[in-house]
């Protein structure tokens, strides 16, 4: 590297170091914990072994292809072993057997849409986690503030008490009081920057990284005019009902497959060996002799000592259970619309009020302060007026966050928390890859490389 190459290099590299660190946005907070989610990626392994089941099921149409090597010792009578060999290679084929397979076939698809929008609520998730704590932070750092701010006030509080009583005007009473006051800022200070040490860690559990420099909060999502709106959204797009009717859908075919299991089975079989035997009971050369057989077995189970019967019932039973399941899903997703659109007129309400308590507390703080000067108004009174003051912005503080967390809490409600939805700007995981890589059960060593690429593509995402 030339002389002036790496002067440009370390010139771009004190450039970088003196430049700040770009700020971290709620989106980037999203994208962080999406692609560092175990979670995630523990229901995408999940959401695979149900795509198996799709190929072991379309499996049992296919041929099973064994070979069989036996080989016998026999004693007769005389003393003498016979002894006998045999290899043979053997198919078999369900010609026929009244649906009883693709009945499989379709449940264990309604499954594996089941499963996919399983993986959709577990990414809503872990979006909604990492937006509670990006505004956990912000919350945290303002009171702290508020609280450091309180603190320096309350020093020149408790100085001027000082100085005060110094030449007579107040006692060590009030001195007392402003001291007292003082240590319980400091306390509350303490416990704000546990709060915010607390929120740091959950951040880092969920993004994988610390929180560095967070950016404000963006505008707050548009919502539906009014609740009834925002309930029907949910219902057409939460995956915890796309889930629950998936699932009502595969109980419904396992009560018919369930009912198939009484049907009879017509199957082919056919097969290839080679005996070898000794010619005589008594010694002899043995001799090598050639088989094939193919033949048509039809089957029906008559008597099962009521086993189907209960199997069909328990399918019945589990139908009702899917049933009524997805009826509570959606009654328990319509609450959730309507608990997060009460929280966010609350925290609007409070807002609102809080802004006038905050105003009025402020005027009155630097009324008492001024009356305390003229000796119209006790330190205590002071004191009560500047807890008042920070408890009213604490309060807003608080209050902000609730309705910035209370809409990103309806968007998940209805479903609509979603990188998609959100527009992060990332590749997402696409389900149907690896669907579409096993529903046909490959089995040859090419296919399994093709699979092996699949794997590591949305490994990648």
């Amino acid at each position: 590297m030339s002389r002036l190459a790496r002067l440009a290099g370390l010139a771009l590299l004190s450039l970088a170091a003196a430049l700040p660190a770009r700020a971290e946005s709620l989106a980037d907070t999203m994208v962080a914990a999406y692609r560092h989610s175990a979670l995630i990626e523990q229901n995408r392994a999940v959401l695979r072994a149900a795509d198996e089941d799709v190929a072991a099921s379309v499996a049992a149409l296919r041929p099973v292809v064994q070979w069989v090597a036996r080989h016998s010792a026999q004693r007769i009578e005389g003393g003498s072993t016979v002894r006998s060999t045999s290899m043979a290679l053997n198919a078999s084929l369900t010609l026929y057997d009244f649906g009883r397979s693709q009945l499989a076939i379709d449940g264990a698809k309604e499954q594996v849409l089941a499963t996919r929008q399983a993986l959709v609520g577990v990414e809503q998730d872990v979006l909604l986690t990492a937006t509670q704590a990006y505004f956990q932070i912000l919350e945290a750092l303002e009171q702290v503030s508020l609280q450091q701010n309180s603190v320096e006030v309350l020093g020149r509080t408790r100085q001027a008490a000082q100085d005060r009583f110094d030449v007579g005007e107040i006692t060590v009473t009030d001195v007392a009081l402003a001291d007292s006051q003082l240590a319980a800022t400091r306390a509350a200070l303490a416990a704000a920057n546990g709060q915010l040490e607390v929120a740091r860690e959950a951040y880092l559990a969920i993004t994988g990284r610390r929180a560095g420099t967070l950016d404000a909060p963006p505008p707050l999502p548009s919502l539906p005019p009014t609740v009834d709106e925002a309930r029907m959204i949910a219902q057409r797009n939460h995956p915890a009902i796309l889930q629950a009717q998936r699932q009502t859908a595969a109980a419904e075919i396992a009560v018919a497959a369930a009912a198939a299991e009484r049907n009879p089975i017509l199957s082919g079989t056919a097969g290839i060996g080679i005996d070898r035997a000794p010619r005589a009971v008594l010694g002899g050369d043995s001799s090598n002799q050639n088989t094939a057989s193919v033949g048509l077995e039809l089957s029906q189970t008559l008597y099962s000592g009521g086993r189907l019967s209960a199997s069909h019932r328990r399918a019945m039973a589990q139908r009702d259970q899917a049933r009524a399941a997805l009826l509570n899903t959606a009654r328990q997703i319509n609450q959730t619309v309507g608990e997060a659109w009460a929280n966010i007129a609350v925290a609007r309400a409070q807002i609102t009020a809080l802004d006038e308590q905050v105003g009025a507390a402020q005027q009155a703080y630097e009324g008492v302060r001024e009356e305390a000067l003229l000796g119209a108004r006790t330190t205590l009174d002071v004191l009560d007026a500047e807890q008042t003051l920070l408890e009213a912005r604490a309060d807003r503080v608080t209050a902000q966050s609730n309705l910035q967390l209370a809409h990103y809490q309806l968007l998940s409600a209805m479903g609509l928390l979603t990188v998609e939805n959100l527009n992060l700007g990332i590749p997402t995981y696409d389900p149907s890859q690896y669907y579409k890589a096993v529903r046909s059960a490959p089995y040859t060593s090419k296919q399994g490389e093709s699979l092996d690429r699949v794997l590591r593509a949305i490994g990648r995402n």
